[in-house]
């Protein structure tokens, strides 16, 4: 129960939807329980409940994809700008951090989240994520890198 509003955040970061992200949570739970003789004792229980939420996301993403491709022949794509919009009502420098991390690459991101807003581990991140810590360790200097580039642009030195 302790681990549900971290589950939650990442979730959220995942689906920049608070329902889905629920719904993502609750399907993790339950895949969990239904796996708990998979889960070996003394190994990271978080990481092991971030990875379960990440592979059910990337799973719903790719059968949302495979919908999208069906749809699109009977009917125009949803406005994705106007859905964001709706759902975005942050402070300002949220939104301006939120807008900057999509900027970056999924890999960057993702690396990102996990170690800075998730404070995992470089060693839980990157089982997380299938990688060597190594990996795990350059997307993350590679993305604050990338954001510092972003935010001194954003300053006024771009036209």
């Amino acid at each position: 129960m302790a681990l549900i509003p971290a589950l939650r955040a990442f979730s959220r970061f995942l689906a920049r939807d608070t329902t889905l992200a629920d719904d993502l949570v609750q399907e993790t739970v339950v895949r969990a329980l239904s796996k708990a003789g998979q889960f070996a004792p003394g190994t990271n229980l978080k990481a092991w409940l971030f990875s379960i939420l990440r592979n059910f996301f990337l799973e719903q993403a790719r059968r949302s994809n495979r919908e999208r491709a069906v749809l699109s022949d009977y009917a125009a794509s949803p406005d994705r700008v106007a859905q964001s919009q709706s759902a975005a009502v942050e402070r300002a420098a949220i939104q301006e951090l939120d807008h900057f991390l999509w900027q970056l690459s999924p890999l960057l991101r993702e690396a990102l989240v996990l170690i800075g807003a998730q404070e995992m581990t470089y060693e839980d991140a990157a089982m997380i994520c299938g990688v060597t810590v190594g990996t795990m360790k350059a997307r993350v200097s590679r993305a604050r890198v990338r954001l510092q580039t972003l935010t001194e642009n954003q300053g006024g030195n771009t036209p």
